[in-house]
């Protein structure tokens, strides 16, 4: 019930086991923009099998007239003018590349309790000017995870902006990280992806140092460090290019240089807005 509706849905059913293909196929017969894209079951659940099925679809679009192209997690739920009111940004400015907003799951908001701020566009919701997409080369498999910060991360870095709107939000419908193991585990492998994204070690002992505060206290933080000491110990491949690396570690320094000019200050700390224009 969205108040703009689009040219082409794509949906992709990989053989998951939440009948996705029979959900649709309710729906297939009366909104024709609607188009179901079947793919043989993954045998194994990776973040390269995501953009392999996310690729399934883009295929089928690319010889039509658009200008915005999103890609939307199923597990998300958000307001029927959401949509309209994203892509109203992309009208507003044409440097934007990428665009989104915040998203809350069960005692959790990405506009207070992370610092990825507002030039991150988080990956459950993300709309991609598609001159931007182009220029990127689309999302790069990854097995390890991280495909949708690449995406975002390499557009800021070729000159396009990336935002996040806290004006609207989205519902995530299950804590991210989750699916197959413990929140605990999940901190873990934020962890070592944190390594192998190229965080700065720096960066990553703040983290670690908020993490301990919040729930679930300590442990958290301990499996975060724990996943960062690991993926170094093991020298973990890391697939992003020394460019892209060297552009995320200077954000991070630059967060960190305004998050403790705030706090000598003696200033709250806006995590959304640590890192204003």
């Amino acid at each position: 019930h969205q108040t703009v509706l689009p040219l082409k849905w794509m949906i992709v059913d990989d053989g998951s086991t939440d009948r996705t293909a029979d959900i649709v196929g309710r729906y297939l017969g009366r909104y024709p923009w609607i188009e179901l894209v079947r793919r043989p079951q993954r045998l194994d659940r990776t973040f390269a099998s995501k953009v392999h099925a996310f690729n399934a679809g883009y295929e089928r679009v690319i010889g039509l007239p658009y200008k915005i192209l999103g890609n939307v997690d199923a597990d998300i739920s958000f307001e029927n003018d959401y949509l309209e009111f994203v892509l109203s940004k992309f009208s507003l400015d044409t440097a934007l590349g990428v665009a989104g907003t915040v998203f809350k799951e069960d005692g959790y908001s990405s506009e207070c309790h992370s610092f990825e701020g507002r030039n991150h566009v988080a990956g459950g919701c993300q709309l991609f000017r598609k001159r931007c997409f182009d220029e990127i080369r689309g999302f790069v498999p990854n097995k390890a995870g991280g495909v949708d910060w690449i995406a975002v991360t390499t557009a800021r870095m070729m000159g396009w902006k990336t935002r996040s709107f806290r004006e609207k939000s989205f519902f995530h419908h299950r804590h991210l990280g989750t699916a197959e193991r413990s929140v605990i585990a999940s901190y873990f492998s934020y962890g070592e992806k944190d390594y192998y994204l190229g965080g700065h070690p720096i960066w990553e002992v703040f983290r670690v140092g908020y993490r301990l505060t919040h729930r679930p206290y300590v442990f958290a933080g301990l499996a975060l460090g724990a996943g960062y000491c690991w993926a170094l110990l093991r020298r973990m491949r890391r697939p992003v290019s020394r460019e892209l690396m060297a552009f995320h570690r200077r954000e991070q320094i630059a967060k960190l240089k305004a998050i403790l000019k705030s706090v000598l200050s003696f200033n709250t700390v806006d995590n959304f807005e640590v890192l204003p224009d």
